[in-house]
């Protein structure tokens, strides 16, 4: 059988319930297809300049011994390379380029001079280290490294049907195999990544070695194996190493870390059935959502350990919520939903995607966030690279396989489901014929969505599930003109008919302004609102507002607005504007206490809000998510 082009290979594994249409088949030209696009013409090419530029790739070369020198940067630094050359395969199952082609070859090329005879690559421990090799497993990330390039492998065979770099992959997790697992050499990676990558290695080959030993990595957690002493202070939940996986009933330690070994368990479920793994998965999702999640779908409140905080702890200046994070929920969610067809997963990935995810990417395309705070006093900006640049290539490579999210599929191609709403055209195979659906809207903008079927050879009815965002309060559907009424299945809408060249389907979602409030245990945001509308948090920033909008204040029924418009750099956006009260700043100069008699009145404001995932791409200054309610 030929490689699917998919992130998630499901089409095979007896306890998903869907499957992935390929990237292939989806073509995106909306809010995403923009995304998209930035990444094809300016973030991939900028970053390949990038990895150059700061060593990335010499690393490689000064290991292969085609170049003098020596290690520049962490240990991990390889990840970059690979990372970016899965988004660039990615994005090939869309568009070619040939200028990133050559560069591609060039870095599989520089990866395969670098690799050792027993099949081992890592540029830090070149051929002269090899007796350091394996023996720091707690900080080394040699298995982190490994992961990495095995899920860029994987992704370039799949989309480009060469094994040049899968070859590379193998040879490494072979050796990987060799060493450790049960009777064998019983470490783990202090960061989990390699678990899910095996398993993807295991879809794309079959050989069931690769799914034992991503077995043994997540179950042989909670012994210590993957804890490293050597810096005091940090503890065995920072490995997530301090009890087994499936005995976890919390997100504790380095938030990516975590979520990383949820997405491995998950993948492990979608193969094995293993019900201890799903429980473990439900119970950590619930703490995740109920309790430690941001609005912004952002994870991970300290900064101390990049790591989750205790129940409720979501501080929103000091916020940590790194960019890795949010693409590390997203990812999880989508494998909790292949598994479940449950939309509330897809409503948690939607939250994620266009708040907390995007708003590590600037809107020129070559920018990054790496932590996403909910408050800034104007210092917190994007930069073009990071000493630590986990976070640009992993937002890459979402970016370039999202399509692959777009639209799911039963496994045995008997029903479409339509998951995420983006303006594209989707070729669909079932296993009744096939159909071409074009999506039009201006989602997440507005909530009409209008599906029209182009062209179909459908004998038999096929059934068509919409998701029903969690955040809308009303929704209607219509057929080819007619009202009709629908039952919700965990969250979708079926549409179950022989579908025909030129039916329509028409969904409008209720889309009202929100005024959100926190649990009372989220000790920053008692007495405070955010805005929502749709998928969309807002946030009010200094480049809109004349007064500081730290000490925005809104009445505790505001009256807000919406306007779709154009706005400089950040172009066409729906924005927010209501009446509300701020401080007078000259009141306080040269104070830092005011006798509350003295205090005059706020001033009214006329307040404007833009969304979250947009700020900091205009002029420095003060932003803030969560407003007084006065």
């Amino acid at each position: 059988m030929m490689s699917r082009k998919v992130p998630v290979e499901t089409q095979k594994s007896p306890y998903a319930l869907l499957k992935g249409l390929e990237i292939s088949d989806v073509h995106i030209y909306g809010f995403l297809g923009d995304y998209l696009d930035r990444a094809a013409n300016v973030t991939l090419p900028s970053m390949y300049e990038m990895l150059e530029k700061e060593g990335r790739i010499d690393n490689l070369r000064f290991a292969s011994g085609k170049k003098k020198g020596t290690f520049k940067g962490f240990r991990f630094n390889d990840t970059d390379v690979h990372k970016w050359a899965e988004a660039v395969s990615f994005l090939f199952a869309t568009k070619v380029d040939t200028e990133l082609e050559k560069d591609l070859d060039c870095a599989i090329e520089e990866i395969r001079a670098a690799q050792d005879e027993d099949g081992y690559v890592d540029s830090y421990y070149p051929k002269d280290k090899r007796n350091e090799r394996w023996t720091d497993l707690g900080w080394s990330h040699e298995m982190y490294c490994a992961g990495h390039l095995i899920q860029a492998a994987v992704a370039h065979k799949r989309v480009t049907g060469k094994n040049s770099l899968l070859e590379i992959a193998k040879r490494f997790a072979d050796h990987i195999d060799s060493l450790f697992g049960p009777n064998k050499k019983p470490e783990l990676d202090g960061h989990p990544e390699v678990e899910m990558a095996l398993v993807e290695l295991y879809r794309e080959t079959d050989d069931p070695k690769y799914l034992k030993l991503a077995d043994y990595f997540v179950r042989a957690r909670g012994k210590g194996y993957a804890s490293s002493s050597k810096y005091p202070g940090i503890t065995r939940e920072y490995f997530v190493d301090h009890k087994p996986f499936v005995e976890l009933d919390e997100l504790v330690g380095h938030a990516v870390r975590m979520l990383y070994l949820c997405c491995g368990a998950a993948d492990l479920y979608l193969e094995t059935g293993a019900e201890d793994l799903w429980r473990a998965l439900e119970r950590l999702w619930h703490d995740l959502v109920e309790k430690k999640m941001y609005i912004t779908g952002g994870c991970g409140a300290r900064a101390e350990g990049e790591a989750f905080g205790k129940e409720y702890e979501l501080p929103n200046m000091k916020a940590y919520t790194e960019t890795c994070a949010a693409i590390a929920s997203f990812m999880w969610n989508y494998r909790m939903f292949l598994a479940t067809n449950d939309a509330k997963y897809v409503d948690t990935m939607e939250q994620v995607l266009y708040n907390g995810l995007l708003s590590g990417i600037s809107l020129d395309g070559k920018h990054y966030f790496y932590d996403n705070p909910l408050e800034s006093d104007g210092t917190h900006t994007r930069k073009e690279w990071f000493e630590c640049a986990c976070c640009p290539p992993n937002i890459a490579r979402l970016i370039t396989s999202l399509p692959g999210y777009i639209y799911s599929l039963k496994k045995d191609d008997s029903a479409v489901f339509v998951n995420l709403y983006e303006k594209s055209t989707a070729n669909i195979s079932t296993r009744f014929g096939r159909m071409t659906l074009l999506v039009e809207t201006d989602y997440p903008w507005s909530a009409q969505i209008q599906v029209r079927v182009i062209d179909s050879r459908i004998t038999d009815p096929v059934a068509i599930y919409f998701r029903i965002p969690g955040w809308t309060r009303d929704f209607s559907v219509r057929i080819n003109g007619e009202d009709i009424n629908v039952q919700l299945q965990n969250g979708y809408a079926e549409i179950k008919k022989i579908w025909k060249t030129g039916d329509s389907i028409d969904l409008s979602f209720s889309m009202p302004i929100e005024t959100i409030q926190s649990h009372p245990f989220v000790e920053e945001n008692r007495g405070k609102i955010a805005i929502k509308r749709g998928p969309i948090v807002y946030c009010a920033e200094a480049a809109d507002n004349d007064f500081e909008v730290r000490t925005l204040g809104l009445p505790k029924v505001p009256q807000l607005q919406f306007r779709c418009e154009s706005i400089p750099v950040l172009g066409k956006i729906v924005s927010i504007s209501g009446h509300g009260f701020a401080q007078d700043m000259k009141n306080w100069e040269g104070k830092l206490y005011i006798p509350t008699e003295k205090l005059r009145e706020d001033k009214p404001v006329e307040a404007r809000f833009v969304p979250y995932f947009s700020w900091a791409n205009r002029t420095r200054g003060p932003m803030i998510v969560w407003i007084r309610s006065v």
